[in-house]
Formats: C-alpha cells, sequence, structure tokens
C-alpha cells in the first residue's frame, strides 16, 4: 500500500513539473523544436517534417473565427516539400493539424477528453489570434488525407480541409 502511494505521488508531481508552455491551446508551442533535422525522421502515412532548405511552395492557409480554413482544399504532389504559411485572421487560437481521416478522428477524440493535453508534433501548428505560424512538410504518400483545428468545438463546427497528394 505504501509502495503504491508513493508511484501515485511520484506520478503526479511529475505531471505537475510538466512546464504549462506544453498545454494545449498555450500559445507558446515552440516549432523551432522542430528544426533540429539531424534527429531521425519519423515517416506517417501522410509524410513527414520537411526540410526547409528542399521547399518547392509556399502555401498560405488563412483560420477565422468563422470556424474555416481559406482555401479548404489543398492539392500537392508526392515527394514535394511545402512550406505552410498558417495565418491567424481571428480573435481565438486555432491550429492547423496534418494527418489520415483516422488520425484526425483520434486526435479529435482525445482533445474533446482532454483537452489540455501536451502536443509538440511537427504536423500541426497551433497560432495566436492576430497571428501567424508555419510548417514545413513533405508529402511521401499519395492518398487523401485532412487539416483541421481540433481545438474543442472548432472541427465540430466545420474547420476542417481535404488535402489530396498525387
Amino acid at each position: 500500500m505504501k509502495r503504491t502511494y508513493s508511484l501515485g505521488l511520484v506520478a503526479a508531481l511529475a505531471m505537475l513539473a510538466t512546464p504549462p508552455s506544453f498545454a494545449h491551446g498555450d500559445s507558446s508551442h515552440a516549432p523551432a523544436a522542430h528544426a533540429n533535422h539531424s534527429a531521425p525522421v519519423a515517416e506517417t502515412a501522410f509524410g513527414r517534417l520537411g526540410d526547409p532548405t528542399r521547399v518547392t511552395r509556399t502555401i498560405t492557409v488563412d483560420m477565422t473565427d468563422n470556424m474555416r480554413f481559406t482555401p479548404d482544399a489543398l492539392k500537392v504532389r508526392r515527394g514535394e516539400t511545402v512550406r505552410l504559411k498558417v495565418v491567424n485572421s481571428g480573435r481565438v487560437l486555432h491550429e492547423l493539424v496534418l494527418g489520415t481521416p483516422a488520425d484526425i478522428h483520434m486526435h479529435r477524440e482525445a482533445m474533446q477528453k482532454h483537452p489540455g493535453m501536451a502536443h509538440g508534433e511537427p504536423n500541426m501548428t497551433h497560432v495566436p489570434a492576430g497571428s501567424q505560424g508555419e510548417m514545413v512538410w513533405q508529402f511521401t504518400q499519395p492518398g487523401q488525407f485532412q487539416f483541421a483545428c481540433l481545438l474543442p468545438g472548432h472541427f465540430e463546427a466545420g474547420m476542417v480541409g481535404a488535402l489530396v497528394v498525387e
């Protein structure tokens, strides 16, 4: 019994020691943490973190408080490395998360259960109101994918877009 209590206390203290800047919804997510290209690049079903020196084009995506992306559909070529410039024209925090429809669905469900969950994946950017962010992504696999804002209520209000990799 004493041991269980100690482990529980250690786990609780570890959670409390997590810096609040990594809580979802905080505008201080650090995209620079993804710039370490010497680390192994994790491949996903929809691509991987791109090398900024290999960007072939920049696509600007605007996010607004009417819970829409403009444009709401993107088309890229397999193998293309794209800089997504993500502009938040709204007055509230928004995010852009890339993924398969299944990834987006699972992440959305997790966000509903744990809206303060920590993030830091290179396939997402969190953008405070009136600011802009970016991500560089290499689209290595063809298919139908999505981008979405998974902050509570945003996806449900229609903040989702289509991504086709040809």
